[in-house]
């Protein structure tokens, strides 16, 4: 397999100044619907960028769960690594990774948690399977083995028996991710592509929008 070839030309879209939203919340809420529609598998699924006190980055895949005006939130495992980073360093990246679209959006802010009420009443809409997959597993920690993680989730299944409500972990909860910069982009042809920028003015009010070169 050779990688250098491996390459394809971009044409199905145009990224213009006129054609956004003064807010780029409401141009993300926009592009995310257009994505929902077109039938993009999980197009709300957002690569989560941390870096710990010693500035050593990693990265992982997680799921955006809502984005109103006051930015973006998700949940997790309050003792797992990106938990750990985020103590000790609470500014991060997202990416949003439309590839068959040609766009990817990203965003930087900074992020505080979520108030217990707001875990506990998205934590009861969720799926059986995945409260007591969120009780079973201590994440990012080692397992002996698979049969030793299905143990786990087996005995809170016996804990909570089919029709009982399963509480809220006391090391489970949500983030939300307070933007401070977007970047849009959309391929183009010979890679000029379109990237349209936002930044927070000086008094913190308003959105700047700029274009960067490709």
């Amino acid at each position: 397999m050779d990688l250098a070839e491996m390459r394809r030309t971009y044409g199905l879209g145009e990224l213009l100044e006129s054609q956004v939203a003064p807010d780029p919340v409401v141009q993300f809420q926009t592009w995310l619907e257009q994505a929902r529609e077109v039938g993009l598998a999980e197009p709300n699924a957002m690569v989560l960028a941390t870096a710990d006190q010693a500035g050593r980055p990693s990265a992982r895949t997680v799921l955006l769960k809502r984005v109103d005006e006051r930015g973006f939130v998700f949940y997790t495992n309050q003792q797992s690594r990106k938990a750990d980073d985020l103590a000790a360093n609470p500014h991060c990246a997202l990416v949003f990774p439309w590839h068959a679209m040609e766009r990817q959006v990203r965003v930087e802010g900074t992020v505080t948690k979520l108030p217990g009420d707001e875990v506990d009443e998205y934590f009861a809409s969720r799926p059986r399977e995945s409260q007591l997959g969120a009780w079973a597993s201590q994440q990012s920690q080692p397992v002996a083995s698979r049969e030793e993680l299905d143990l786990q989730y087996e005995s809170y299944e016996r804990q909570w028996p089919e029709g009982t409500e399963i509480s809220t972990p006391y090391f489970w909860g949500g983030y939300l991710v307070a933007p401070e910069a977007f970047e849009f982009w959309q391929g183009r042809t010979g890679r000029l592509h379109d990237r349209l920028a936002y930044r927070r003015t000086s008094s913190g009010g308003d959105w700047e929008l700029s274009r960067l070169q490709p």
